[in-house]
């Protein structure tokens, strides 16, 4: 039995078996050691590029392994400044976050590196479906469905994210470009609305328990949701987005809001515990091979817009 030359065929196939298994564990590793991390804090919005095809590509290109932490931009801005979360590099969509950061102290320049509009979202399973599809098409107005008895609207909280304040920007836009005087009441109520500032909001629509929301375009690529794409004067992609109607403002609390365009920065931040790595990744952000990723995946290229200076 001990001769047996099935039974070494088996445990030569098993030796190699483990010993490619070890290799290519060792393989990693060693690869990982090559890589040097890179913390980056950004707006949710772009955390899937940030944990999908950027992290690869930043591997490869850079050798560096993105760490990150995605969420609300505003609240980022304030964990930063407060000291609770240390960051290589801040990424959020618009300017009033970074400036937040900026003035701080913590960043000095922050660049443009892509952009997106605003999109309104809402449930395959709503009552008000076809409705919706009929205003994607051209056939219905979108601002008289939002209008109608029982029409359910989910947003976030506009005091920590500017996409949550972005939607009441359109609203208020929608208002002046088709002469509805109470559509902000009608639609939103107030803006801390406490019934329609609900968490999970894509869920809730999949579910049908949401009817509508607002999102950036970007997002249509994760959710599959169905959607009705906003007038250029209305979808906050405009640079001039504010210039154009100086009287519209948003106040939360002790703060004053203006519409701002849709702009992703990213600036290197002064704390930062690998200082090359962030000035590298922020420079190759702005490239071509970040921009066509970016342009792959939905978003537009940040055209013209300046940098930001503390």
């Amino acid at each position: 039995m001990r001769n047996d030359p099935s039974r070494r065929r088996f445990l030569v196939r098993a030796a190699t078996l483990t010993g490619g298994l070890l290799l290519s564990d060792l393989q990693t590793r060693l690869l990982a050691q090559e890589l040097s991390g890179l913390d980056v804090a950004s707006a949710g919005a772009i955390g899937p590029m940030l944990d999908g095809v950027l992290k690869v590509a930043a591997a490869k290109t850079l050798k560096l392994d993105l760490h990150t932490h995605a969420q609300g931009a505003d609240a980022v801005a304030k964990l930063i400044v407060e000291g609770s979360l240390r960051a290589d590099v801040f990424i959020p969509v618009t300017s009033s976050p970074m400036f937040t950061v900026m003035h701080a102290g913590f960043a000095g320049t922050a660049f443009p590196i892509a952009r997106t509009e605003l999109v309104l979202v809402y449930s395959p399973k709503s009552r008000f479906a076809s409705q919706f599809e009929a205003a994607a098409n051209g056939k219905a107005n979108w601002w008289e469905v939002l209008q109608q008895p029982g029409f359910r609207i989910g947003r976030g909280n506009p005091a920590a994210d500017p996409g949550a304040r972005a939607i009441i920007f359109a609203i208020m836009l929608a208002a002046r470009k088709y002469n509805q005087a109470n559509l902000v009441e009608k639609v939103l109520g107030t803006p801390l609305n406490q019934e329609q500032m609900v968490s999970n909001v894509q869920e809730r629509l999949q579910s049908g328990e949401l009817d509508a929301s607002a999102s950036y375009k970007i997002g249509i690529e994760h959710s599959h949701l169905p959607y009705i794409a906003l007038p250029e004067d209305i979808n906050l992609s405009r640079d001039d987005v504010h210039t154009r109607q100086p009287e519209i403002s948003v106040t939360v609390g002790e703060h004053i809001f203006y519409p701002e365009p849709l702009i992703f920065y990213a600036a290197p931040l002064k704390n930062s515990a690998n200082a090359a790595g962030a000035a590298s990744f922020v420079q190759w952000l702005q490239g071509p091979e970040a921009q066509t990723l970016f342009r792959k995946h939905q978003f537009d290229l940040p055209g013209n817009a300046p940098a930001l200076r503390a």
